[in-house]
């Protein structure tokens, strides 16, 4: 599929330079928008709306959905108001909503200029909703049907207006605008007779989600149940729109974005990594990389505090990287795993003894197991392959720290992601850089305590 798209590309860039307009067309049009979107991205900028001005209107709508929105903004200035107007009026709400969001004020004013009054409308309501919730993701263009019509007046209402809708495939309805059921294409297609009504068929136990719902729980609902759309209603159940799953999609991408940067102890961005500047990266990566260096100097005061022993053995010295790391990589292992367990709602806050219990005895499998590696590695390795010489006593007091280091680290990284859970904060905050810095302080006072008491010192 890469080389065939590689070769598209090509071609398109050859007839393009040809001036094969009508031949370039003919391709275009049997091509996916994100597909024409994607060759945009090679193109020279000023190569663009030529290109965009030999798609058909609805082609060339669909495709500057998928474009990347300094694109669309130079499109957009480049353009006629009849032009504008014409992108426009194709556009879903939901889309038009997104492309208002993404654009700076002078643009905006002119995209809203060119809307007719009730799209217009329709717009300020839902910009109205609050960020990241089911009212700021819907669309108000769906099938409603009500519970008196036939199935012959239905599928003639879908005819006549489904054009304009985001999805026909189901149909929602409503009594006064409250929704009370809904039915699908394939009932009504299905039904042994026309004159049947649609309150016949219609499935009344219908999932909706509110206006004010977390749009990652109506993405979740979408993996859940299995829909194609999921109805938003009011506090009244009066149908407001619907979230379709290409929505939910692009939901679930942002929030495993967001959720990858901050365990990997980044500010999330809203920006792609080939749309963001050094600056961009600068200021998403600097906060994080500062909060780990202080917080880091909390270990190098274990580390002074116990200058004494270390010159006492020397030998501990050498295994502290390995303990640090070994715990650092046992509690991310944990926490990564509930925050992702906690992301699926497979887990609640009440769930906290369950999951200790658990990560204590996955631990202590864990610990014994490396335990028993390390000490035959000090033994073998250390002192039989390398000559280094360290005593066996050492050896012990290393292997146990390893083995209690892991339980500690284990123990933590379970607790703190769900402890952020019920405080309200994101869990994956403490995924890897945190979880590393509380366990690194963790395991050296492990580290020299035990070496105090086995240790002459």
């Amino acid at each position: 599929m890469e080389n065939q798209a590689l070769i598209l590309k090509k071609m398109i860039m050859s007839l393009l330079e040809e001036k094969k307009y009508p031949s370039l067309r003919d391709i275009l049009v049997t091509m996916n928008p994100s597909d024409i979107a994607g060759v945009f991205l090679e193109l020279e900028q000023e190569r663009i709306p030529l290109l965009f001005r030999l798609l058909p209107k609805e082609l060339a709508a669909e495709t500057f959905v998928e474009m990347e929105p300094e694109h669309q903004q130079m499109l957009i200035q480049g353009f006629s108001d009849k032009e504008l107007k014409e992108v426009v009026d194709e556009l879903y709400l939901d889309d038009a909503v997104d492309l208002i969001e993404e654009m700076p004020a002078n643009v905006v004013r002119r995209i809203l200029a060119q809307a007719d009054p009730d799209t217009r409308k329709s717009i300020n309501e839902l910009l109205r909703y609050p960020e990241n919730s089911a009212g700021s993701i819907m669309t108000t263009e769906y099938v409603g049907l009500r519970p008196q019509m036939t199935v012959g007046e239905s599928i003639l209402r879908i005819r006549r207006t489904g054009l304009d809708k985001e999805t026909i495939y189901t149909c929602y309805v409503t009594q006064n605008r409250t929704l009370v059921g809904l039915v699908s294409v394939k009932d009504l297609l299905l039904a042994e007779d026309d004159d049947t009504p649609i309150e016949d068929l219609m499935e009344t136990n219908v999932i909706s989600v509110s206006t004010l719902t977390d749009q990652e729980e109506v993405a979740r609902m979408f993996a859940k149940y299995n829909f194609l759309a999921i109805p938003v209603v009011d506090t009244d159940n009066r149908m407001i729109g619907i979230v379709t799953f290409d929505d939910a999609m692009d939901v679930m991408e942002e929030e495993a974005t967001e959720d990858i940067e901050i365990m990997s102890g980044m500010s999330p961005s809203e920006k792609t990594y080939s749309r963001a500047r050094v600056w961009d990266l600068f200021k998403q990566r600097i906060p994080w990389l500062l909060i780990m260096m202080v917080s880091a100097s909390f270990t190098s005061m274990i580390i002074t505090s116990f200058e004494s022993a270390l010159a006492a053995q020397a030998a501990l010295t050498a295994f502290i990287p390995m303990l640090m790391g070994t715990g650092g990589n046992s509690g991310s292992q944990s926490s990564v795993t509930i925050i992702r367990a906690l992301s699926l709602d497979e887990l609640e806050f009440r769930d906290l003894p369950m999951v200790i219990w658990k990560e204590i005895r996955t631990a202590v499998c864990c610990g014994i197991v490396l335990s028993i590696a390390c000490f035959l590695k000090i033994i073998l390795l250390e002192n039989l392959a390398f000559g280094n010489d360290v005593p066996v006593l050492v050896a012990v007091v290393v292997s146990v720290t390893m083995a209690l280091t892991v339980l500690v680290a284990k123990t933590v990284g379970c607790i703190l992601p769900m402890g952020a859970k019920k405080l309200g904060l994101d869990p994956a905050v403490m995924a890897s850089p945190f979880i590393s810095t509380i366990v690194d302080a963790l395991s050296l006072l492990v580290y020299f305590a035990i070496a105090s008491m086995l240790l002459p010192m």
